[in-house]
């Protein structure tokens, strides 16, 4: 016999932790981090920002509670020992050319980065994911 106020009271409580998983905005619990590293990307350049942990070689989209960075980003903050691969398309994709920028450790204003064509590219407001790896 399976007691039905029992399967509701746990179903309730897992509703209510998704709930409040999805207020607590865009932190991130991620499993194999490198060294618990995170990259700070931002909307704004040096506001609107939040601190993304570095899984080597996992693509991040910026949809979810990160959906506020999709085709936002504006700046970012990348450790030292890491390169980062920003991407223009879901899922860290590439069709080639100027649809990426590849960043090593610094602090990045995406108005002026190095791009596959030219030393000074505007990446302002394209990236919709990245990947990160130690260098």
């Amino acid at each position: 016999m399976v007691h039905t106020h029992s399967y509701k009271f746990k179903s309730l409580v897992a509703v209510l932790g998704l709930v409040q998983l999805a207020l607590a905005g865009p932190t991130l619990s991620v499993r194999n981090t490198d060294s618990s590293a995170t990259i700070t990307v931002c909307a704004d350049v040096g506001a609107n920002c939040v601190g993304l942990p570095v899984v080597s070689d996992s693509c991040l989209d910026f949809t979810g509670g990160l959906t506020f960075l999709n085709k936002a980003v504006s700046s970012a903050v990348i450790p030292g020992g890491f390169v980062c691969t920003f991407f223009s398309q879901f899922e860290c994709t590439s069709q080639g050319g100027d649809d990426e920028v590849v960043l090593l450790s610094g602090t990045w204003n995406f108005f002026d980065v190095p791009g596959p064509s030219s030393p000074d590219e505007n990446f302002n407001d394209l990236a919709s994911s990245v990947s990160c790896s130690p260098i």
